[in-house]
């Protein structure tokens, strides 16, 4: 995966957009106007607060299903991220939980969008949805049908889940590159908003080769400069919402302070400009 011709720089710092409840979820609150609004709003704090991309996901509608995802789920958040790129002219990519990469793609392919998320690409994790099982040889010829290329960023031992082989990071790491035809990997702690740790990062880096490593949760602008130093860029949310809650929307100030820890560490401070990725319209 080529981080420059996607993301326009070589370290991309990627915000994500969690999505109120959408139609069908226990939660849903009725009013698919509310969800947009408060994506349009968090999307655009990402944008000028100076994240390289946006990932768009449906948080907040768990439990979640294993698979494959209702219907109306996949329109909602394919008006959603439709809408969210006439606003932003950031890459922007869809994680369609809990594993419905099917879905995922085909509303990236359809909305232009530039990347998925995939957390179980490859291999058989057990999770509170039950056992998960990696379809990557289903995905990949989905997406040459469709004719996409869509970038598949695809988790390693993600968080929230145990394997049910021995999780050998370096194996784990080789085979959903080699077997799987992952573009990029992403390691993450055991939950949403714990980092990984330093040691893991630098095996699945060393694992990976040339293909890129993302940092898939816990990065604050405490760790961000430290966590870099193994990964070519970092997915982030948790700590951009006011007072670090994941209920709450995010913060632009937290997200200026977060890429500017993470720029700090990695970028001579002339190169530090923040990009103009906000559209202005009627």
């Amino acid at each position: 995966m080529d981080l420059i011709q996607t993301f326009k720089t070589v370290n991309p710092i990627i915000g994500v957009v969690h999505l109120l409840p959408l139609p069908t979820a226990p939660n849903w609150g009725g009013s698919l106007k509310a969800v947009l609004d408060r994506a349009e709003q968090e999307a655009v704090a990402l944008a000028s607060g100076g994240v390289d991309g946006i990932i768009v996901e449906n948080f907040f509608d768990a439990p979640f299903a294993k698979d494959q995802v209702d219907p109306a789920i996949v329109s909602a958040m394919s008006l959603i991220v439709q809408r969210l790129m006439q606003m932003v002219t950031l890459p922007i990519g869809i994680n369609v939980l809990r594993n419905d990469a099917h879905s995922a793609l085909a509303i990236a392919t359809c909305t232009q969008a530039q990347f998925i998320r995939v957390n179980v690409l490859t291999g058989v994790m057990a999770t509170d949805q039950g056992l998960i099982e990696g379809r990557a040889h289903e995905l990949l010829r989905y997406r040459r049908e469709l004719g996409s290329d869509v970038k598949i960023l695809a988790d390693v031992l993600v968080k929230h889940a145990r394997p049910l082989s021995s999780p050998n990071l370096t194996v784990a790491v080789q085979d959903t590159i080699e077997r799987g035809l992952a573009d990029a990997i992403i390691l993450s702690g055991w939950a949403t908003g714990s980092p990984p740790n330093l040691e893991d990062l630098e095996l699945a880096k060393a694992a990976a080769g040339s293909t890129p490593v993302f940092i898939g949760s816990g990065a604050d602008w405490e760790n961000v400069g430290t966590l870099m130093q193994a990964a070519d860029g970092v997915i982030t949310c948790s700590s951009l919402k006011r007072r670090g809650r994941r209920d709450q929307p995010i913060d632009p100030i937290r997200v200026s302070r977060f890429v500017e820890a993470a720029r700090r560490s990695l970028v001579p401070p002339a190169e530090t400009a923040s990009p103009a990725s906000v559209k202005l319209h009627s």
